[in-house]
């Protein structure tokens, strides 16, 4: 009896451990930015020749980013619908030159789109025009864009962050919506053709812009990506997106040299053909290596 009167202190204290060890097991929390049981994020820098065209999907959501030049837009048509989409939840036209809103029309005309946010400016140009008569063919209005706007899609949002001024006089690329889209702990930035005036507007806004992805702005000309610009996104890859042998010289050398100065992966389309980044919220993948070419183009026309 005294054995076991002495054993049952010891037996106490053996529980009384256990307990409060189960107690700190259970009291173990996931990081705040893990991505727990995110859909997957696929960004698709769609080959359109020397234009824009970038899919992006989340789970069931769905949403296109500009779609090339006039004769782009049955391609682009065929390249979502082979992905499964089959209507968008967001349209963005970043602007009306002909090379990132010709294929628009075909688009607006062949899919159910929930929103489209185009810039509040008009154009007298056929291209604009054949976007306004799809527009009104299927009964959509237009959202103008709105500096610190957000919006859902799917496990993911974007919030706008450019044009941040009603007047940059005739630069019409300056007028580009921007975004950055954010899922789990990873972010793409997205400006359209917007140049150096633009970028500053974009960084002096207030709204962080720190990314893992850059969209290199109008193709990698030397008016856009700008220094300041690229450091105060601080991409770890930029993609470029543009003609192969175009015109215009695109990407120009001094952009190519700086992000090659600041130690950015870069992915071309001229080069490598359509780019897919992947996100799960804590990594981004790509279908491709990157670039290991740092060649510019050489312009025979002005930018």
């Amino acid at each position: 009896m005294k054995r076991h009167k002495r054993l049952l202190p010891i037996i106490l204290l053996f529980f009384i451990v256990l307990s409060l060890c189960a107690g700190r097991r259970m009291e173990v929390k996931e990081p705040e930015n893990a991505a727990v049981n995110l859909d997957a994020l696929e960004v698709h820098f769609i080959d359109v020749g020397q234009g824009d065209a970038i899919l992006i999907r989340c789970g069931d959501a769905a949403m296109l980013i500009d779609a090339g030049e006039n004769d782009k837009g049955t391609l682009v048509q065929n390249y979502i619908r082979n992905q499964g989409v089959t209507s968008l939840d967001y349209l963005i036209v970043t602007h009306y030159h002909s090379d990132h809103c010709g294929g628009a029309d075909v688009i607006i005309s062949k899919y159910d789109i929930d929103t489209i946010i185009m810039p509040d400016y008009t154009k007298d140009t056929a291209t604009y025009r054949d976007v306004v008569q799809a527009m009104d063919y299927k009964g959509y209005e237009v959202t103008s864009p709105e500096v610190g706007g957000r919006y859902r899609l799917g496990d993911a949002e974007f919030s706008i962050i450019a044009p941040n001024k009603e007047d940059y006089g005739d630069v019409e690329n300056n007028y580009s919506i921007g975004i950055v889209l954010m899922h789990g702990s990873r972010k793409f930035v997205f400006t359209g053709d917007a140049e150096e005036e633009a970028e500053e507007d974009i960084v002096d806004n207030g709204i962080g812009i720190s990314a893992d992805v850059l969209k290199a702005g109008h193709h990698g000309s030397r008016t856009s990506s700008t220094e300041k610009f690229i450091r105060a996104v601080g991409p770890e890859y930029a993609v470029v997106s543009c003609g192969e042998n175009n015109e215009y010289g695109h990407p120009n050398a001094a952009t190519l040299n700086t992000l090659r100065s600041m130690g950015i992966k870069l992915f071309r389309t001229d080069e490598q053909g359509s780019i897919i980044a992947v996100s799960d919220g804590e990594k981004i993948t790509w279908n491709a290596a990157p670039s290991d070419t740092w060649k510019a183009g050489e312009p025979n026309k002005p930018e």
